[in-house]
């Protein structure tokens, strides 16, 4: 199993498929890297070296009791950068993920990086603040922690089986097993670390981080999003970053990299054809 150990002596699981240019994949909440694995295979398979690291605290990494915080996450993530010594890289962030990329790009720069990737992202701002009359109220995040504490297992259930893939909506073919997928990688998680992501991807302010990004930058996100409402996120994040290319997609929920898979594999290959030519 590969892995690289960071400062503080975690270790962090990764994947690495293929070759050619590299593609790191960064996964959202409470998932781990077999979140991507459609996306991993299909790229992989294009000519593209694909790498998908879980998280601290998630899937096959370790479960420390401290560093549940997007500073580290972005740490972490160098770190793995470093230790595969990656260039010309593209970060391509889901979710949270999302925000371990922005945060990433605010701590390390773009030195290491040709293309960022944004997909049902938390950036640039999920919280409603003064100064962000906008986000969600904090209630629903204080709903969410509260229900992760007293019945983990089912919220993941309720999650899936919800608003994650769209569920609830009428005419939704998600099916049973990327449901069961979802609470099956969910109860992987450390607890603690469950809890205090949703204060890492809830409060966490990217404006800055975004303001930083100097590559091109592919933004999707689903207008029926019921995680990270579109408003919120993906329109707010293509008006803030220069030079950045937004994909709406109809009708599609939060959980669109198992949705409509085909056609962000396919979105996704068209974009990393634009970047820097393969050696």
């Amino acid at each position: 199993m590969a892995t690289v150990t960071t400062k503080d002596g975690t270790e962090i699981y990764f994947r690495d498929w293929g070759e050619g240019r590299p593609v790191i994949l960064s996964h959202g909440w409470p998932l781990n890297a077999d979140s991507w694995e459609s996306q991993a295979f299909f790229l992989a398979a294009h000519g593209y070296r694909v790498i998908a690291h879980d998280r601290r605290g998630h899937g096959r990494s370790s479960q420390p009791w401290t560093g549940n915080d997007m500073d580290t996450f972005a740490d972490d993530l160098a770190t793995l950068i470093d230790h595969l010594d990656l260039h010309d890289v593209t970060l391509v962030g889901f979710s949270m993920g999302g925000g371990e990329v922005a945060r990433y790009v605010g701590r390390h720069g773009t030195f290491r990086l040709a293309q960022l990737a944004l997909v049902s992202a938390v950036p640039p701002f999920m919280l409603r603040t003064d100064d962000n009359p906008d986000g969600v109220p904090p209630e629903v995040f204080e709903g969410l922690r509260a229900s992760i504490l007293a019945d983990r297992s089912q919220t993941y259930r309720d999650l899936a089986d919800g608003p994650f893939f769209g569920a609830n909506r009428a005419g939704s073919k998600v099916s049973q097993g990327v449901r069961d997928s979802f609470w099956s990688q969910g109860v992987q998680s450390s607890l603690r670390s469950t809890v205090e992501c949703i204060e890492a991807f809830s409060a966490t302010d990217f404006r800055p981080d975004l303001a930083a990004f100097d590559r091109p930058t592919l933004v999707v996100h689903g207008d029926d999003d019921q995680i990270v409402p579109f408003e919120v996120g993906g329109k707010r994040t293509a008006d803030l970053v220069k030079d950045a290319t937004p994909k709406v997609y109809e009708g599609a929920p939060h959980g669109l990299i198992a949705t409509h898979r085909d056609r962000l594999n396919q979105d996704l290959l068209d974009f990393l054809a634009t970047g820097p030519r393969q050696a």
